[in-house]
């Protein structure tokens, strides 16, 4: 039998208990393929942001053993900078290679670790101005309802935990088998789109003159042959003015984070239908399938035919 894969959920005061059960209820429905284990500093209970405390069973020794940790949310209407470093470091109990995510403001906790440093990441977006001014090193993104990076998952408030629980199962067991966790626990699959549409106020103001609005439309149209004019035209600025807002929110170049669009648009083909190479480079945007073969090489590590091997046939 494979052994099941360990997963520890950190929990301490403050936690958001929605997002610290969110790990225990999705990856427990798949099949049993992991062992969930919540754990506090000492093992002792934890007060909760509501108005009850969480009793767990383990102290921060079983981190040690984990293949992935998962960083819940907790309340952050009066942050405390000193609480947040002191969580941080529980984590360097952490193997080294160990996979790292975070739901809503548990980024805060991996952030405090210098874990997301020059990485791109998301929280909710309601503690975004305060992550920036925390750690400017971390290229936030508050329009993705999750980010996967460089085995690193940051995610948003609440609901996208069960996203990002979602795409763990989908990076180890393929779409097909995440869709069958999906309907068990009677969510959708995939959701599309970003927080924008949750946002209020001055947020959502402060990201419409960001690059929100162009990267949406630049998924809209991954078939065509997008080309930086067209997204300076879309954005109605210059392409150096794009460029930089590019690389201030996301740290990369439009060019870049095109390409890996078109790319993660890829995956899902490979991954749910059975279309073919040409196909799938014309719906994503590439000029040809050598094109997309090479492109997604650098990107994924393997042929576009090995991934299709290795995830659509679990």
């Amino acid at each position: 039998m494979t052994r099941q894969h360990r997963v520890v959920v950190l929990a301490f005061d403050g936690v958001y208990p929605f997002d610290l059960g969110i790990p225990s209820r999705v990856l427990g429905a798949a099949d049993g393929r992991y062992d969930v284990k919540t754990c506090s500093f000492d093992g002792r209970p934890v007060r909760t942001s509501a108005d009850f405390d969480v009793n767990v069973r383990h102290s921060s020794e079983v981190l040690r053993q984990a293949d992935t940790v998962i960083i819940p949310g907790f309340t952050t209407n009066t942050p405390d900078l000193d609480a947040t470093r002191n969580a941080a470091r529980a984590l360097t109990r952490v193997r080294r290679g160990t996979r790292l995510a975070s739901i809503c403001t548990g980024a805060f906790v991996l952030g405090a670790a210098g874990l997301l440093d020059g990485k791109r990441a998301t929280t909710h977006w309601a503690a975004a101005p305060l992550f920036r001014q925390w750690y400017p090193a971390v290229h936030l993104d508050p329009d993705a309802l999750f980010v996967d990076e460089d085995n690193t998952l940051t995610s948003a408030g609440a609901a996208a935990g069960v996203d990002l629980c979602l795409q763990l199962i989908r990076n180890d067991h393929g779409n097909e088998f995440a869709n069958h966790v999906a309907r068990m626990c009677v969510v959708p699959g995939w959701r599309e789109g970003g927080q924008r549409p949750y946002m209020e106020g001055n947020q959502a103001t402060n990201l419409a003159e960001g690059t929100s609005a162009v990267r949406e439309w630049a998924r809209r149209n991954l078939h065509e042959a997008v080309s930086l004019t067209a997204l300076a035209d879309q954005a109605h600025v210059s392409q150096r003015t794009l460029a930089r807002r590019f690389q201030h929110e996301l740290g990369m170049s439009p060019g870049r984070w095109l390409t890996q669009e078109r790319i993660q648009r890829a995956r899902q083909l490979l991954e749910t239908t059975s279309q073919g190479i040409d196909e799938i480079a014309s719906r994503v945007g590439f000029a040809g399938a050598t094109s997309l073969r090479e492109h997604f090489r650098a990107s994924v590590g393997l042929t576009p035919q090995a991934y299709r091997r290795s995830f659509r046939d679990r």
